[in-house]
């Protein structure tokens, strides 16, 4: 039997759906950038005008109502800003760079907590969210004939750049169009698809991946996973990579706890692992020299950014950080410090205070995700999404592209709403 074609029913449905299904227009447009911090406060005034418009006989389904797991994202995300703030007051950066950098905090960080609050207190099934991945999956299917020929036909990398880079943000890539690029040092083909650089398509795609994997329909469910592997393959992202054999393998486990089984397949797990300990020790060492050597220029700058920000960190603004990023030293091809790793980059720019602002949610999620990925397939996701965004503060910078996997931050929103009403239901 085939499953029911999911359409957007309300006003969050349809903004959430056409919002990621028209992921490529607005890359097209140059708006993709620009579009999420809109959809994420536009969703934050009609929660509101909901909020206010309710009465207690509006039924529980339809209830605006926030968990505590969002809550403590709404409180983190705002003890970000405050850590911002003090940075750029310790350091007498000026009103016009607060400013600024609190404009960048609202595209950001607090766009972290916003969709967790959307999916958790409006009503948006994740089946909209699931078929929306495919369709995003479908179109980079269609599109990557282009990509792959479109070096071969003479065709520019960068086809142009949207006028809505006047409206400014972290660079250029983020407005620009492209077809291809290639690796600055071997020149080898390299695609970025919708991101503003390879390893950030590597994340979109992990995060399409998870999503579309729950399709209810097998032929877009096979569309959504078949484009967001091509992207992750022809993207070349070594995280990437292992995120797609990891995440998915851990979730499966982690998620099944409650089954006889795993209770089994973990007594087996560590009665083996005592003989092959040692070989096995080796054999991850091996396996991190070769993910360093794939590409050691790479794996050297991300070194020496880490190690600069954490000394710069602990002798100069241990508690609230710099407040602003700063380019490196031609050690690191004038990177800013902390980019490519979200730990380092907080330390620097908002010190412990911001590195706490990130763990504290962080770990609570995925605990609350656990627990209820137990009996909950939504959890499961989320669950999965939560790994993803672990494995990926280890190479990325959170913040910087929560434009691009915000789908996956609405999902463990819903899964937090579903557990609120199955609480609500058994209380009742």
């Amino acid at each position: 039997m085939v499953p029911a074609q999911p359409h957007p029913q309300t006003l969050e449905e349809r903004l959430v759906f056409y919002g990621l299904a028209g992921t490529w227009a607005l890359y097209v447009l140059g708006a993709l950038y620009a579009a999420a911090p809109v959809l994420g406060w536009v969703l934050v005034m009609w929660l509101a005008f909901k909020w206010l418009v309710q009465t207690p006989r509006t039924p529980l389904e339809q209830r605006v109502f926030i968990p505590v797991g969002a809550w403590v994202w709404i409180i983190a995300m705002l003890v970000m800003q405050v850590a911002l703030v003090a940075g750029h007051l310790n350091f007498d950066l000026g009103v016009g760079a607060t400013i600024k950098s609190s404009i960048g905090w609202a595209k950001g960080w607090a766009l972290m907590a916003i969709f967790i609050v959307a999916g958790a207190a409006l009503q948006v099934r994740p089946a909209i969210v699931y078929r929306a991945a495919c369709l995003v999956g479908l179109q980079t299917l269609l599109l990557t004939p282009l990509f792959i020929a479109a070096p071969f036909a003479g065709l520019p990398e960068v086809l142009y750049t949207s006028p809505l880079r006047a409206i400014g943000g972290p660079g250029p890539e983020f407005f620009q169009v492209e077809l291809y690029a290639r690796n600055a040092g071997s020149g080898a083909l390299r695609w970025r698809f919708f991101a503003p650089w390879a390893p950030a398509a590597g994340f979109a795609s992990i995060i399409l991946l998870l999503l579309s994997f729950r399709d209810g329909d097998w032929r877009w469910r096979l569309a959504g996973c078949g484009g967001a592997v091509i992207m992750c393959l022809m993207c070349q992202s070594r995280l990437a990579l292992l995120a797609m054999i990891a995440v998915s393998a851990v979730t499966y486990v982690l998620s099944r706890l409650k089954e006889p089984s795993m209770a089994w397949l973990g007594a087996a797990g560590f009665t083996l692992g005592g003989f092959i300990a040692l070989p096995l020790m080796e054999a991850l060492q091996a396996l991190e020299e070769r993910f360093t050597q794939a590409r050691p220029d790479s794996s050297r700058v991300r070194a020496a950014l880490g190690r600069i920000a954490l000394h710069r960190w602990q002798s100069e603004a241990p508690v609230f950080g710099h407040g602003v990023v700063e380019p490196g030293p031609h050690l690191v091809e004038y990177m800013p410090i902390g980019s490519h790793h979200s730990w380092f980059g907080l330390l620097f720019v908002k010190g412990a205070v911001g590195f706490a602002a990130l763990a504290v949610p962080m770990v609570w999620t995925t605990a609350e995700m656990l627990i209820r990925a137990q009996s909950s397939t939504t959890a499961r996701t989320g669950l999965a999404v939560m790994l993803t965004l672990w494995l990926f503060t280890f190479g990325e910078n959170l913040e910087i592209q929560v434009y691009m996997y915000w789908p996956g931050l609405v999902i463990i929103g819903i899964a937090l709403r579903e557990a609120w009403l199955r609480a609500t239901a058994t209380r009742g």
